[in-house]
């Protein structure tokens, strides 16, 4: 439940102040006793049921009066869900399922709330949606029963990047099978098939397009991705996301094959770079007004119980979309969260972190940011000089 909820919940016929609608605090002094009364049934209790995109007066405030489009991104790390399937018994993503009495819904519920107020959520999901046998050496082999994709759908998740070292874990038609139950959930994808395009409410096209790095395709990335922008925009995408699984795994900074690829995509045209595969966070890079995020760790990560490290946290920026198809940068900010609800053992439940949990973990990628550019001052990296948990604009 959000704040403005909280505060919405009222006995019937008093009524929301202004002051309260716009985030303010609440004068509990009009109230006796200095708080608001409690209801004495729930059928008294008045709930505010509004629109996260909607003002007070009902207007839409994402629709702007210079004839702009505001448009609010979430994007995350790695979701892997199920189980190595080569193995017998069960997972330890069912085990934990069968303790949750919101069943497939349980991964997302701590941020399923944060996801449905935005116009689009992407997450890199690394594993496969499929029945079938594996069909890799890897160390690990995920792969989770087609339904489960409603952990995603109920999780308010509209995009994937499905392009990394799992994804054809159990072969072609385990590739095929998660492309085909992605697309029946109405989740869009993109991969080494082909970009994808999503299109907001607010009739915005967003496209995407993701990439790996390993085995040699950092040649064959720079030779396409000019190209692979310019088709998208000339499609009538007027914003452009590019996912990288690059790097190496446990890696708090990128490497020198990084930075360079990351600042080609913006000069390519990109508008926004996602990065994932170290299963850790990395800091921000803000390279011509734009943002690199070079690691954004693991999300809801299936693959070990006990992680020596959980943090991680939800990207989100904000873009101006002008009537002529260009877009502005309108600032981000990050939602600091542990992969997990409860402090040693990971449930697959990320969580936003309390106020102190918050701080500590944005001075962390502050001290990240100094790694980034000590290691970058020949060519002048700079990483974003604060880390906001908070909008800074509001419409």
């Amino acid at each position: 439940m959000n704040a403005r909820t909280l505060a919405a919940l009222m006995l019937a016929g008093l009524f929301l102040l202004p002051a309260c609608a716009m985030g303010e605090t609440l004068d509990l002094s009009l109230f006796e006793g200095g708080e608001p009364p409690a209801a004495e049934s729930w059928d008294e209790a008045v709930f505010d049921t509004r629109p996260w995109y909607e003002r007070e007066d009902g207007s839409d405030w994402r629709y702007q009066d210079d004839g702009s489009v505001i448009v609010t991104i979430s994007a995350t790390g790695d979701v892997t869900i199920g189980g190595d399937t080569r193995k017998s018994g069960k997972s330890v993503f069912d085990k934990q399922l069968e303790k949750e009495p919101s069943g497939l819904d349980f991964p997302f519920e701590n941020t399923r709330a944060i996801f449905a107020e935005d116009d689009m959520t992407i997450v890199n999901f690394e594993g496969t949606l499929t029945n079938g046998k594996s069909r890799t050496k890897n160390t690990y082999s995920f792969a989770a029963p087609p339904e489960y994709v409603q952990v995603l759908s109920s999780g308010s998740v509209e995009a994937v990047s499905l392009e990394n070292n799992h994804i054809m874990d159990h072969g072609e038609q385990g590739y095929q099978d998660t492309c085909d139950t992605l697309s029946g959930a109405g989740i869009v994808f993109s991969g080494h098939l082909g970009s994808s395009i999503f299109l907001t409410e607010t009739g915005v096209s967003i496209g995407m397009l993701s990439y790996q790095t390993f085995n040699g395709k950092y040649p064959d990335i720079y030779a396409a991705i000019e190209g692979d922008i310019k088709a998208l925009r000339d499609a009538g995408c007027q914003l452009v996301i590019v996912s990288y699984h690059w790097g190496e795994e446990k890696d708090y900074v990128p490497n020198e094959r990084q930075v360079p690829l990351g600042r080609a995509t913006i000069d390519a045209g990109a508008d926004l770079v996602i990065g994932h595969h170290s299963h850790r966070i990395n800091p921000i890079e803000e390279y011509k007004g734009k943002y690199i995020c070079y690691s954004l760790g693991n999300f809801s990560f299936a693959g070990n119980t006990r992680p020596d490290d959980m943090d991680t946290y939800i990207f989100q920026q904000r873009f101006r979309v002008y009537p002529d198809g260009t877009a502005a940068n309108e600032g981000f900010r990050i939602v600091p969260c542990s992969i997990s609800s409860q402090e040693k053992i990971n449930d697959f439940k990320p969580t936003p972190k309390d106020a102190a949990g918050s701080e500590a973990l944005v001075e962390r990628l502050k001290g990240l940011n100094k790694k980034l550019e000590k290691a970058y001052k020949s060519i002048g990296v700079e990483a974003v000089k604060r880390y906001p948990t908070e909008w800074e604009n509001t419409y």
